[in-house]
């Protein structure tokens, strides 16, 4: 089946070998299609391919198979990570990207997110999925349009700081693919060209929509208050209202993210940090939003402790939010009395 690139998804498999204007090969029969290879043809400028015509054959959209949400909603979200792939796809071929793109997806997708209280369910159903870089930054944006409601901005301020939370890493679409997943795992030289996606960030989207405030989301969203981050060490008071709300949610969806299971932190303990970071890197009040309107939503969730036991949350302690009152069969688990005990996991 001949498809346009524009339409080639990632996990689609090539059904002939491809070649670019020269007669230079450039993959070979039977790949499945990776970032890096749609990077590829794009640049060798390849219009068409051929794939192999599979009905199971998935976009990176269907792959955050998101149970336990509405069709609408799911639909709607597996939409919003499609179009991010090509709004970055363009960005990354020309420098640019369509604004209206952003706008015709996001609008209508911030709509449900109203009707959608359990934040925790729906921040737990993405969590489990591949943290990819488009599902990321999908991630981020419902994140802080949430945070921004919660903090009283209004309607249309709550969409701009989203779209702002949406867009904040389009500049990695500049960078090498090999830099832009792991930076944990970058030399000095690599680390200095990744943390570049910042500027890059914010040149990309005034090139694209002329808008300051959402380009300095992407430019400041790896500043930190204690003056730690990059690129221009900003202290707190230098960095934008909009980017301390991203830069939680991103710092959030970061920790949540779906890797390695040994060194991954549970949810509740991701929100102890998040606290933590408040008084130092982070903004507080965003912080403190954040973990003050998920808490409520943590009560009925089932939970496993660190003994293997599993239990529900019954009840969350003014005092310590953090350590709940937990139901295991019909005995009443206080941690915050029994020291020892953690939650280890949440369940939807």
């Amino acid at each position: 089946m001949i498809i346009h690139i524009t339409e080639l998804k990632q996990g689609q498999r090539l059904s002939s070998d491809t070649f670019n204007s020269s007669g230079v090969p450039l993959l070979k029969k039977g790949v499945d299609v990776k970032e890096e290879d749609i990077t590829l043809l794009l640049r060798h400028k390849v219009e068409y391919v051929d794939i192999e015509a599979k009905e199971e054959i998935k976009p990176v959209a269907d792959m955050v198979a998101i149970t336990g949400l509405s069709p609408v909603l799911k639909e709607k979200i597996n939409r919003s990570i499609d179009a991010y792939q090509s709004i970055f796809l363009e960005a990354l071929t020309k420098g640019k990207f369509n604004a209206d793109v952003v706008d015709e997806l996001l609008q209508p997708l911030l709509l449900d997110l109203d009707a959608q209280k359990d934040v925790v369910a729906l921040l737990l159903n993405l969590e489990k999925e591949d943290d990819h870089l488009y599902s990321h930054s999908l991630k981020v944006g419902l994140l802080s349009y949430y945070i921004a409601e919660w903090l009283d901005y209004s309607k249309h301020d709550c969409y701009r700081i989203s779209k702002a939370g949406y867009l904040h890493d389009i500049g990695k679409s500049r960078l090498p693919s090999i830099l832009r997943s792991h930076p944990e795992q970058l030399n000095a030289s690599e680390l200095k060209e990744y943390k570049n996606h910042t500027t890059y960030g914010y040149d990309i989207i005034m090139e694209s929509m002329n808008d300051k405030v959402t380009a300095s989301v992407a430019l400041q969203h790896h500043e930190r208050g204690d003056g730690s981050g990059y690129p221009n060490r900003l202290y707190k008071r230098g960095i934008h209202p909009f980017t301390q709300i991203v830069s939680v949610a991103d710092v959030f969806v970061n920790m949540t993210a779906a890797k390695n299971k040994q060194n991954k932190q549970g949810f509740v303990a991701v929100l102890q940090s998040i606290y933590e970071l408040g008084f130092s890197k982070l903004n507080e009040k965003p912080a403190q939003a954040l973990i003050h309107h998920l808490a409520p939503n943590l009560i009925g969730k089932k939970v496993q402790l660190t003994n293997g036991e599993q239990g529900t949350i019954i009840l969350n302690n003014p005092l310590d939010i953090f350590r709940p009152l937990v139901q295991v069969n019909d005995q009443f688990v206080d941690l915050t009395k029994v020291r020892a005990l953690h939650i280890e996991e949440i369940f939807v």
